[in-house]
């Protein structure tokens, strides 16, 4: 029997380390494991405000694939870019993956809101079908005019972890945020709420990339050095997988202060490995953090946020607080979806979503 086939066309190379691009990686990897043929393609070029060489590289990318070829494009790559999708519709078996829509990013005035909802609604038009990491998304593609038989969720997977052990007990509370530093994943917030909560014993890892959007992320250390908290907060940009999993192993709480997530695959690597979490109510926060294993408070609340803090961090109550929100992580783990049931639900939904036969 002839492996089914599948391309995969994603911005950029896909080994970078943002939550959009270990998914795309990891289902390209289970896909394999189940006996696929994937070829990844990667687009040149800037993304997703896409320039002149962003375009002339997704439209030589398309042209490039044999006809009647199942297709993925990550949304990162085609939102802004109807024109390309809509010409090659007609031959190719076209899918979008969309992990959140362009327009949701935080900080875009209402008309690049507009015109993005306008642009990808345009390109959503194109395609058999769409693949999202959550049911939050599928309900907010209806907004784009995705009705629910051409949508698919396929949520994220996780490994199986060690339970986090924590500092050393001469040690304060460790708090870990992972996430690009971006204006939506709002470490401002953070830091802010941080300076509130002083008084009490800390520290704080950031990790994640600070290249995403430089003046925010400088705007962010700054704001750390003139609330004197440089000893106390850590931005420590991107880092492997192995580095990562020493910071969350060592970490008290997760605090991901999101405007908005399509998932939260950060959130999720908490609770698998048995740590409480610090959120928001934005977007997919909500169902993606279990009930009991974390607070959740508004996006860009800065005061609900300090108190959520002072309530976990204070002594000796927070510390029975942070127990119990650990112990709920720790139940739920063992649910988490794993990355290969991950692939075998996404290739089921690719199958699900494109004809059998050439276009």
């Amino acid at each position: 029997m002839t492996a089914p086939e599948l391309h995969v066309v994603v911005p950029g190379p896909i080994d970078q380390r943002t939550g959009g691009y270990i998914y795309d990686a990891r289902v390209v990897a289970g896909l394999r494991e189940l006996g696929w043929c994937v070829v990844v393609h990667s687009l040149a070029g800037a993304f997703p405000e896409p320039d002149a060489h962003a375009r002339a590289s997704l439209i030589s990318t398309l042209a490039a694939i044999p006809s009647g070829q199942r297709v993925v494009i990550d949304g990162l790559a085609m939102g802004a870019l109807p024109g390309p999708v809509l010409a090659e519709a007609p031959r190719l078996r076209l899918l979008s993956l969309v992990h959140h829509p362009l327009a949701d990013e935080t900080g875009l005035s209402r008309a690049a809101q507009d015109r993005l909802v306008a642009l990808e609604r345009e390109a959503l038009t194109a395609c058999s079908g769409v693949l999202v990491t959550s049911a939050f998304t599928a309900r907010r593609l209806r907004l784009y005019g995705v009705t629910a038989d051409r949508v698919r969720a396929v949520s994220p997977g996780t490994d199986r972890h060690e339970r986090a052990v924590g500092p050393g007990r001469s040690e304060p509370p460790a708090l870990l945020c992972v996430g690009s530093v971006t204006p939506r994943k709002g470490q401002d917030v953070l830091v802010r709420a941080l300076a509130e909560v002083r008084d009490l014993a800390w520290t704080c890892v950031c990790v994640g990339r600070l290249t995403s959007d430089p003046a925010f992320a400088g705007s962010v250390q700054r704001m750390i050095h003139e609330a004197r908290l440089d000893d106390r907060i850590q931005l420590t940009g991107e880092c492997d997988a192995a580095a990562l999993d020493r910071f969350y192993h060592h970490a008290s709480l997760c605090v991901l202060p999101s405007h908005y997530e399509g998932y939260g695959m950060a959130l999720a690597e908490a609770v698998a490995r048995g740590l409480g979490v610090i959120s928001t109510t934005g977007g997919a926060i909500p169902d993606t953090v279990p009930d009991g294993a974390g607070v959740l408070v508004p996006p860009g609340d800065g005061a609900a946020l300090t108190a959520a803090l002072r309530d976990l961090l204070m002594t000796p109550e927070g510390g029975e607080r942070r127990a119990a929100l650990a112990a709920a992580a720790a139940r739920h783990a063992d649910a988490l979806p794993r990355w290969d049931e991950t692939a075998t639900r996404f290739a089921d939904a690719v199958k699900e979503l494109t004809s059998d036969g050439d276009v």
